[in-house]
């Protein structure tokens, strides 16, 4: 069990007639503690370097027909050239006052199934009849560097967490030239028979499978793939291409909300990424596509909310990577509205700087609002990896890190934010933000491709409460831990 470790005390910063007063409690220690697979060696083979009990990339999830339990997900004992041992959930049945960290059951070889010595993206979401559903990418890293094979792996549970369903593989690829990877799931509000998973395939050229290049680059092709259960769970479809770019374009950080409209329509927000000049959008672009038949078909063409401007994030004193949210962009949905609101990181603010941008749509995703900054480091601090989710009243809150504690001393105090907006929030003044718990030394964070926390981050809403699960950095070199936040107005 993780209880609270710290108070988080902060002046909030109202800017303006529409901020919402937002206070965080405690902050309670969701993953600090033994690791649950310690001692394990099963996946122990491969490159990298092990960093045993370190903690990132989380994601949570709070039950709808009892909102006391809420689960979080993170990659579990991190390596730095990619995954984890294995996916485990932290699960708490009072409301996020202390977690009990649970492996999630065959996914790797630390859980149970061999043939993947690695997992990571995870992912969970709540049915509205109260069944969780965890995702992750499995994987099995070879010394040479190849990923081979890779997939995607969902269980299930009908006790909130606690206990677990066989792991079901929603796609297998044992070709080194395929790599599965960034995905998401989201159960649809709406109806309980339907659970949507979404991801991109990258497919390399023979010879060409390199891990930095599996991951990340855009040099490949990259369709979006999409595969659903109709009956809760218990049967997947077979996953297919729902939008392909063709050769040397992909998508990333697909990530499908619904709408509460007639057709309950899945808008799927993602990074297109292409090489050519096809639509005068070469480069990064957030975009989306739909479905208004629960994802039986999809539009062939996707709307463009916005250019994202990537911009590396560095150490400002040691010119060090961090790696961060920074081509996966966020997006939520208003169940009462049906508004759509999306974040990402973007240098357009501050030439060389990465900051927060904020878009929304009123239509369903068909137009959206000019991109703004709602921050508010300085403009010469980066801000990065934002969250995005929104109250049962329609405020949307954000959370993401920032460089602005920063000096030229020893370190790099990095501090985690949370800002809110109830009306007007295409303002940038219409948003207010307060520090979730105090400064930690992101030096101390696992290096994989720089100081990595993860590539996003945890948040979701209560009522009118907002919770957010983050990774911070630990005390010493290489480690980091998973803490969770809940906000109240």
């Amino acid at each position: 069990m993780r209880r609270a470790i710290a108070m988080a005390v902060g002046l909030v910063l109202v800017t303006g007639a529409a901020a919402v007063a937002y206070q965080p409690g405690p902050i309670v220690g969701a993953s600090e503690g033994t690791s649950p697979l310690t001692g394990c060696t099963a996946a122990d083979g491969g490159p990298g370097t092990l960093y045993p009990n370190t903690e990132v990339e989380p994601w949570l999830a709070v039950n709808p027909r009892n909102s006391s339990n809420i689960v979080g997900t993170w990659q579990q004992d991190r390596w730095s050239s990619g995954a984890a041992r294995g996916s485990t959930v932290g699960v708490s049945t009072d409301g996020g006052a202390t977690f009990r960290s649970i492996p999630v059951p065959g996914q790797s070889a630390c859980t149970g199934n061999p043939r993947f010595t690695r997992a990571s993206d995870p992912w969970v979401t709540f049915s509205p009849n109260g069944t969780l559903y965890q995702m992750s990418l499995v994987e099995t890293k070879l010394s040479t560097g190849v990923n081979n094979p890779s997939g995607m792996a969902v269980n299930r549970s009908t006790d909130g967490g606690l206990h677990w369903g066989p792991a079901i593989l929603l796609a297998d690829d044992s070709d080194p030239t395929l790599f599965n990877d960034k995905n998401s799931t989201t159960a649809d509000p709406y109806d309980s028979s339907f659970v949507y998973a979404i991801w991109d395939r990258l497919d390399s050229p023979p010879g060409k499978g390199s891990l930095k290049s599996a991951e990340n680059t855009s040099g490949y092709r990259g369709p979006t793939f999409f595969t659903r259960t109709t009956d809760g769970g218990t049967s997947w479809e077979t996953a297919r291409a729902i939008f392909n770019l063709g050769t040397n374009n992909q998508t990333i950080g697909n990530q499908i909300v619904v709408l509460p409209d007639r057709s309950h329509t899945l808008v799927d927000l993602f990074d297109l990424i292409r090489n050519d000049n096809k639509g005068q959008a070469k480069g990064y672009n957030v975009a989306v596509i739909t479905s208004a038949d629960h994802g039986a078909t999809w539009s062939s063409k996707a709307t463009i909310v916005s250019t994202l401007n990537f911009v590396q994030v560095v150490d400002p004193d040691t010119g060090t990577a961090l790696r961060t949210g920074d081509i996966v962009p966020e997006v939520s949905a208003d169940p009462g509205s049906g508004a759509l609101y999306a974040v990402w990181q973007d240098g357009r603010f501050a030439t060389g700087h990465a900051h927060v941008a904020f878009s929304m749509s009123s239509d369903g995703g068909s137009t959206w609002s000019a991109p703004v900054r709602i921050d508010g480091a300085p403009l010469t601090a980066d801000a990065f990896t934002p969250s995005i989710a929104v109250a049962s009243d329609g405020t949307v809150g954000v959370a993401y890190y920032d460089l602005r504690a920063n000096t030229s001393a020893p370190g790099l105090p990095t501090s985690y934010w949370f800002t809110s907006c109830a009306a007007a929030c295409t303002s940038p003044s219409s948003w207010s933000e307060v520090p979730v718990g105090g400064t930690f030394d992101m030096e101390k964070a696992p290096i994989a491709r720089g100081y990595f926390l993860g590539d996003y981050e945890g948040i979701a809403s209560s009522g009118r409460d907002f919770l957010l699960l983050y990774a911070v950095a630990g005390t010493s070199s290489n480690s980091a831990d998973v803490r969770f936040a809940r906000l109240t107005p």
